[in-house]
């Protein structure tokens, strides 16, 4: 049909949108989030320099062994751990990108477990 569009087309859509107006810098990275089904995602990311600075995922294994790994909890875990590694490395703030998803569930949970880590959004 004309007026039928694929989720993954529309999700894109979505993410070069914000994408065009978020930038990653060495002293603020751009915090970009991944999320599949089963597994939580997130990079620190200095656009300027093209290199990753940091990043956590369920599958590490400090995550791994503790809790399920497509729930709030794991990613809580996941903002957590990304909060010490970006402290370690001397960042304090970040830019959020959702990376076109919806900022509500494991987004937010890993989102609200950052800064309670102490990054600035």
């Amino acid at each position: 049909m004309q007026g039928t569009t694929d989720r993954k087309v529309t999700q894109r859509r979505i993410r070069y949108r914000i994408r065009k107006r978020l930038a990653g810098t060495e002293t603020r990275p751009r915090l970009a989030v991944f999320k599949s089904l089963k597994n939580i995602y997130v990079q620190a990311i200095d656009d300027q320099a093209g290199r990753t600075l940091a990043g956590a995922s369920t599958l590490d294994k400090e995550i791994r062994s503790g809790t399920a790994r497509g729930n709030q909890q794991a990613a809580k875990a996941v903002g957590d751990l990304i909060a010490k590694r970006l402290k370690e490395a001397g960042v304090k703030a970040v830019v959020f990108d959702r990376g076109g998803f919806n900022y509500h569930g494991r987004v937010k949970a890993l989102a609200e477990a950052a800064r309670e880590g102490g990054l600035k959004f």
